[in-house]
């Protein structure tokens, strides 16, 4: 079973809000906020998590399905840079593996998904205190007006992957 544990980067918007989504998702073991940087043109350091998940309980194809319904997937803005919006890969068979999963998933929006794949290259973790933000108070301004509407996503879209304990 450990050998089926994985990893994926995933960058949209704040890594506040990028971390509790994923936290609340059955089969995520860990999460880690910070920013990620890839090569070349995109070697620059944008906010993003990286997620350690069990494959057997939530594969990377849902993962790609919930990363694109909670974070703006379709629009380009000036704040691209530092909150681009992509997946982050570990090896080329994974990234070929999230090619397809976007290619697949672009049917189901009316726009074009502005979502990339990069492979991974390096992590910096964000400080300490801003780790598990939405956790340590979600009654702060910032989590209930930009966080707590990327969850009710989930409820409303992906309810059998949240975590009993998100759904009170």
């Amino acid at each position: 079973m450990l050998n089926n544990f994985k990893k994926i980067a995933l960058g949209g918007g704040c890594h506040w809000c990028t971390e509790a989504v994923f936290q609340s998702l059955l089969g995520v073991k860990k999460v880690e906020q910070g920013y990620v940087a890839s090569h070349a043109d995109n070697s620059s350091f944008s906010e993003a998590v990286i997620v350690h998940f069990n494959s057997d309980v939530i594969p990377l194809k849902r993962l790609i399905e919930i990363h694109l319904y909670t974070h703006q997937s379709k629009s380009m803005h000036s704040m691209r840079e530092k909150y681009r919006s992509a997946v982050y890969t570990y090896s080329e068979i994974q990234k070929a593996e999230a090619k397809k999963i976007l290619e697949n998933f672009q049917p189901e929006f009316n726009n074009q998904l502005i979502t990339q794949i990069f492979s991974f290259r390096e992590f910096k973790a964000s400080r300490e205190e801003l780790h598990n933000y939405y956790l340590k108070d979600p009654q702060k301004p910032f989590c209930k007006t930009f966080i707590a509407p990327k969850l009710n996503v989930l409820l409303e879209q992906f309810s059998e992957n949240i975590k009993s304990t998100c759904k009170n």
